[in-house]
């Protein structure tokens, strides 16, 4: 998988960069890592595995890692900083896909935080996936209205977004007209997926974007 390079507001970016050569209008998608501070980096098993799950399903991928991660430059930024971050590679991600069809954002924990805000202020995004997002530590009331339909997940047993918090962002969401929030539970699983529970989470994603893929289609 390619390794690139790209420029962000605080100076260069780090990221990997899977397309699907000769194919010129692929959906394109954006994968966020975890917090910074807490050893989130692009190679996160989640973010990994997203982002291959992404791929089999013909998009072409971009996963990086936010400012001051790897040899990500600049500092942490409390989340400030790093939604330029997710900005800028969308903006990348964009000038190598002209023609991309569809465009989604996909984000892990703080990266599902930050996803979700930047699909806010992109309305080229058509769908989103949002993998156990931390909705006891952070804010999602900018949601309002939430701008794209998309699917929620978390594990039935995560004690870093508890199960409630995630149910009540869920509701508020769902309330809301002209979109639709699809949500699923990953029973037994904690924050980060593991074991079987990977493929379980990873398979509802799958079955969630083909789904959608297929609708749009029609």
């Amino acid at each position: 998988m390619p390794h690139v390079i790209f420029a962000g507001e605080c100076g260069r970016l780090e990221g990997r960069y899977h397309d699907h050569a000769g194919v010129k209008d692929a959906p394109i998608a954006l994968v966020l890592h975890p917090h910074p501070q807490f050893g989130g980096t692009m190679n996160n098993k989640v973010v990994y595995n997203l982002h291959y799950a992404f791929h089999r399903m013909g998009f072409n991928v971009l996963r990086f890692n936010f400012r001051g991660v790897g040899r990500s430059e600049g500092e942490y930024d409390q989340g400030v900083g790093e939604l330029a971050d997710a900005a800028a590679a969308l903006n990348y991600l964009e000038q190598l896909n002209p023609n991309a069809r569809h465009c989604w954002v996909v984000g892990f924990s703080f990266g599902a935080w930050i996803g979700m805000q930047l699909l806010m202020r992109r309305p080229e995004v058509t769908g989103f996936v949002s993998v156990s997002p931390p909705a006891n530590m952070y804010d999602f009331s900018f949601l309002a209205p939430c701008p794209a339909s998309g699917l929620i997940i978390n594990g039935s047993a995560d004690r870093v977004a508890p199960p409630e918090a995630v149910e009540g962002l869920v509701a508020k969401l769902k309330e809301q007209k002209g979109i639709t929030i699809t949500h699923e539970v990953i029973e037994g699983a904690g924050h980060f997926y593991e074991g079987d529970h990977m493929d379980r989470m990873i398979g509802k994603v799958e079955d969630y974007v083909t789904r959608r893929l297929k609708e749009n289609t029609r």
